[in-house]
């Protein structure tokens, strides 16, 4: 069978991941580009297992993707180039040295032009001020040095695989913490960074009784002030309303459910936000299309286990086919061999199960869905284990003390936003609710595609109406549930993000979470005139629930965005205070 792309999807291919010439004419199709892909993943694994030949096992992999049930993370698309580097997520360190912030910048910058995402945790670098022995002057702290990485990325882009992507992250007990928060209000400023704020359990308990909470200095250990924790959070939520920065990591309990703490202490994610990882290590991701198991109103679970089963030795292989950029990076990543299977499609598949996003049964089917998912990865890991051997971390694991099975893999399951590899799929991203029935992604260095999803057509003319007139009507009210002389059932089938309460988009996050190994990228989408109270509201009901960490965004707040709607009216945010 070959695979079926859609316009949105072919062009995305042609633009990032077909082969060219060397006067860079296209020379490969999207066949022949699954082709190259399998067989280069099957060949690794038949080096490390050989229970299976190669091209049988190419076969699986390549009807997996050109069914389009499950993609790998866009680098991994490289597989079969010469020396092609396949993972996406990286954290690299940083220490409170000139050699050490240089030496990082120096492999971020490689990474970048293989197509990775880093992350960095800046709270070691002292603070703006601070006195400097070797020089007589004083600290320029860790804006400064996130900027510099930010230029960077800038110019690396330019000749990478896909645009460069950072994650920083500083301690909310750090000295700058304030400067930090406000960093992004500037528009334009630091547009190659997420920022992230480690929010510790100290800081938690001092909110709730509130109190104040000491900023230290990472360099002398001193307490440089007291401040109202009350105080902090509220800018926190402040400029997260205003711009959507920062998140927050909750990065204590992180660490609590970290699955190898005697390898080390983690301080960073991707830049997404949903793989927490040590220094130097990397991770592959893939995620499974649940939009493809829908089959006459109910789920193929049947499919859906072996597509997880499959799903996890593809990307343990993906660890034997890449070609590592640095030594250190590749002893901590085969050390623990992190991999991510996560999901996208999953609002399409409601729309196809008849389930309204915001609805008990979506949460039922959420933790259903993942826990299965988990379920069958921690078997697929267990069998690698058996043939392959467990990672060489497993001595001493939590994964060990929690009795489990030798397992191949430290971790197994995240939820990454799929925001390209949901368009080769042809599927709602990740876990997030429809944005629109139609929506204009803004990708591809300023290109746009315009999305419809692929039901609502076809139900609008089983109601006997006229899919473009009522589309039109939609298209002005702003959604589905807002339209005139839409029927009630179908008004309950399509809510769009901000039909939404926060809630329902925390709960959603919070259900997947139970059963992600690592963490879950979702934002909790706030229409425009959300107020600061509904951030708020939303970062505690995460914390409450379970969540590894959360973004927040409220739209228009800022000049760009990636998605938008068609005809977009001013909305009001359903159950905010």
């Amino acid at each position: 069978m070959g695979p079926e792309f859609d316009s949105a999807a072919l062009r995305v291919l042609e633009k990032r991941y077909l082969l060219r010439d060397e006067e860079g004419r296209v020379v490969e199709t999207p066949q022949q580009l699954l082709e190259r892909v399998s067989r280069a993943i099957a060949r690794a694994d038949v080096q490390v297992d050989g229970s299976e030949s190669e091209s049988a096992l190419a076969e699986a992999f390549y009807q997996l993707m050109a069914e389009r049930r499950f993609f790998p993370n866009s680098p991994a698309l490289a597989a079969g180039r010469p020396g092609a580097q396949l993972a996406a997520c990286f954290v690299l360190p940083i220490e409170d040295t000139l050699e050490s912030i240089y030496r990082t910048l120096g492999m971020a910058a490689r990474i970048h032009q293989t197509g990775g995402g880093t992350g960095f945790d800046f709270s070691p670098l002292r603070p703006k001020g601070s006195p400097l022995r070797s020089t007589g002057g004083v600290a320029s702290g860790p804006l400064s040095f996130i900027e510099l990485f930010n230029t960077s990325t800038e110019v690396i882009k330019q000749g990478g695989v896909r645009r460069g992507a950072n994650m920083a992250v500083l301690r909310v007990d750090h000295p700058d913490v304030f400067e930090f928060i406000a960093a992004k209000s500037e528009p334009g400023r630091l547009r190659n960074f997420n920022l992230s704020l480690a929010v510790t359990d100290a800081f938690i308990e001092a909110l709730d009784r509130g109190g104040t909470i000491g900023l230290v200095d990472p360099h002398t250990k001193e307490r440089i002030r007291e401040v109202a924790a009350e105080d902090l959070f509220q800018a926190i939520a402040q400029h997260a309303w205003g711009g959507g920065e920062p998140g927050v990591l909750f990065i204590d309990r992180i660490n609590r459910r970290h699955t190898c703490p005697h390898v080390g202490t983690i301080r960073a994610t991707n830049p997404c936000g949903e793989q927490p990882l040590l220094a130097f290590e990397s991770c592959t991701l893939g995620s499974i299309n649940l939009a493809a198991f829908a089959e006459d109103g109910r789920i193929d679970w049947a499919g859906l286990r072996r597509t997880a089963r499959l799903g996890v030795r593809f990307l343990d292989d993906v660890i034997e086919a890449t070609t590592f950029p640095f030594e250190p990076i590749e002893h901590m990543t085969r050390l623990t061999r992190k991999v991510g299977l996560g999901v996208m499609g999953f609002a399409d598949l409601l729309v196809e199960l008849d389930v309204p996003y915001d609805s008990e049964r979506a949460l039922e089917l959420a933790d259903e869905i993942m826990g299965t998912i988990h379920a069958e990865a921690r078997e697929a890991s267990a069998e690698l284990a058996r043939r392959r051997g467990p990672f060489p971390a497993w001595e001493g694991s939590r994964l060990q003390k929690w009795g489990l099975p030798p397992q191949r893999n430290g971790t197994l399951t995240t939820v990454a936003p799929t925001g390209t590899v949901s368009i080769l799929a042809g599927c709602s991203p990740s876990i997030e609710p429809l944005y629109s029935v139609e929506v204009v992604r803004h990708v591809l260095d300023g290109e746009t595609l315009v999305q419809t999803q692929p039901k609502i057509r076809s139900l609008l003319e089983a109601r006997g109406l006229d899919p473009e007139e009522a589309l039109a009507r939609i298209r002005k009210a702003g959604s589905v549930r807002r339209a005139d002389g839409i029927p009630d059932d179908l008004k309950r089938r399509f809510p769009t993000t901000f039909d939404i309460a926060p809630a329902w988009h925390v709960r959603i996050q919070a259900a997947f979470q139970r059963h992600a190994d690592a963490a879950v990228s979702k934002t909790i989408n706030l229409p425009a005139d959300a107020p600061v109270e509904a951030v708020r509201q939303a970062f505690e009901l995460a914390w409450e629930l379970g969540c590894k960490g959360l973004t927040v965004y409220r739209d228009q707040s800022r000049n760009e965005q990636v998605l938008t709607r068609i005809g977009v009216p001013f909305t009001r945010c359903p159950d905010c205070a």
